[in-house]
């Protein structure tokens, strides 16, 4: 494995979410392994660290924002942070730079790689196609329901041919499931791999479980939001009573905007906020089932962490997290709110096919190793450097690149990522460029 001056810029690290968790993970695995990494990312002050060979540069977001969850935002001043950010670079002089998605970070990433002349990576964290069409739909609640659904499916279409246009830019890129793998190939025409995801099972482990009671506990961790269909849950949870079941209770782990709705709904339903550390372990350790009813995510960290607390998951026939359940196994893949209840029936009055399905996940999770994911991002990039004799050492000319910026080069990314070619664009990109380097952090 070549030990490649990775510049890595990350949508979100401080928060609680999978790319947060994914971002974390990969810092600590290039800390550990002594491999020169310069992470980038945003936090509550503007400020850059050494840790061993990881050098971090944090940046803090300005009032001029979008906020569309309660931890997550994208500045839109972010270029102010341009010039601060080229200095760090010319320092650590990358091999490369990676960035997992396109947000303000990974916007001021693809950039720079640009203007350095090194092969940008992105890797696929998050559909936020599907995610923007979720948020969307509630927002047209006064137009007919034909007119709300034909919006939402125009604005996710759109929304993905313009992400693919943005992963075009890279020379390399990564999913985290198969489906993803083969559409990012397709649809940029570039090598794509898979980017799994690791587990501590130390962490999560059935040993935490301390319970005694004889209720049905049923689970779900993650953000509250439309995009993960939380609202799903009550309806689980009213063909659970309808079908006669009362020995059970729900444990809701997460934040987001739906955290008041299923508060008032849900009949039988602990709602603790978030939980982090053994908290959070002992939380899914009690679980009897983890449910999952999001249709968008990519992974699904959490449904690992559940599987490796030996809680048997149930998952859409949609996303990642199915590649992660082997049905009647560890888990089950359920269509709608009423097969995900039926199947809780059936676990809830066998126990003996769930103690075993039990040991199933707890079994199925342990292959999961966050070392064995990073080892093979390192050997994938690879792929940037054909002929390279591996030396890991920045040319001349990529050294003076980092040290002289290219003339209009905000510009000529413009066009790249556009594909049009309007003076009036190029205008405004370079006073874009003039601006950055005098509007204060």
């Amino acid at each position: 494995m070549t030990a490649r001056r990775v510049a890595f810029f990350t949508d979100s690290f401080h928060e609680v979410n999978g790319v947060a968790l994914t971002s974390r993970e990969f810092v600590r695995f290039a800390r550990g392994r002594a491999l020169p990494m310069l992470s980038v990312h945003a936090g509550p002050v503007n400020k850059i660290s050494r840790e061993g060979a990881v050098t971090t540069f944090e940046f803090r977001r300005g009032p001029v924002r979008w906020n569309f969850e309660h931890d997550l935002a994208i500045d839109f001043l972010f270029l102010r942070h341009r010039q601060r950010l080229r200095a760090a670079l010319a320092d650590f002089q990358p091999d490369l730079v990676h960035i997992t998605g396109p947000s303000d970070s990974g916007i001021l990433g693809a950039v720079l790689a640009h203007e350095i002349g090194v092969p940008l990576v992105a890797s696929w964290h998050t559909n936020l196609h599907e995610f923007g069409a979720r948020r969307l739909s509630p927002l047209l609640g006064l137009l007919p329901q034909r007119a709300r659904t034909h919006a939402a499916r125009w604005f996710e279409t759109t929304s993905l041919d313009q992400c693919m246009r943005f992963y075009r830019l890279a020379k390399l890129v990564f999913a985290p499931n198969a489906e993803l793998v083969e559409l990012l190939a397709q649809r940029t025409g570039r090598p794509a791999f898979l980017m799994s995801r690791g587990i501590d099972t130390e962490l999560f482990s059935p040993t935490h479980r301390t319970r005694l009671d004889r209720d049905f506990v049923i689970g779900y961790v993650g953000r509250l939001s439309p995009e993960k269909s939380v609202r799903q849950l009550a309806e689980i949870e009213l063909s659970l009573i309808q079908a006669g079941l009362s020995n059970y209770r729900f444990l809701i782990v997460g934040h987001g905007s739906e955290h008041s709705w299923l508060s008032r709904v849900m009949q039988r339903a602990t709602l603790p906020g978030v939980l982090r550390g053994e908290d959070l372990a002992r939380a899914y350790a009690s679980m009897d089932t983890f449910v999952f009813p999001s249709s968008t995510d990519t992974f699904g960290n959490v449904v690992l962490e559940a599987l490796a607390s030996g809680v048997p998951a149930l998952v859409t026939r949609r996303g990642g997290p199915k590649y992660l359940v082997s049905p009647g196994v560890n888990g089950e893949i359920a269509g709608d709110a009423q097969e995900f209840a039926r199947v809780i029936l059936e676990w809830s009055r066998d126990p003996e096919r769930l103690a075993q399905m039990r040991i199933n996940a707890r079994q199925s999770a342990e292959r999961f190793s966050w070392d064995s994911v990073w080892e093979d991002v390192y050997r994938c990039y690879e792929v940037c450097f054909p002929g390279d004799n591996g030396s890991g050492h920045p040319s001349r000319a990529r050294e003076e690149a980092t040290r002289q910026p290219k003339e209009n080069s905000l510009a000529a990314f413009s066009f790249k990522i556009s594909g049009r070619t309007s003076s009036r664009m190029a205008m405004l990109a370079k006073s874009a460029i003039q601006r950055s380097g005098v509007i204060s952090g």
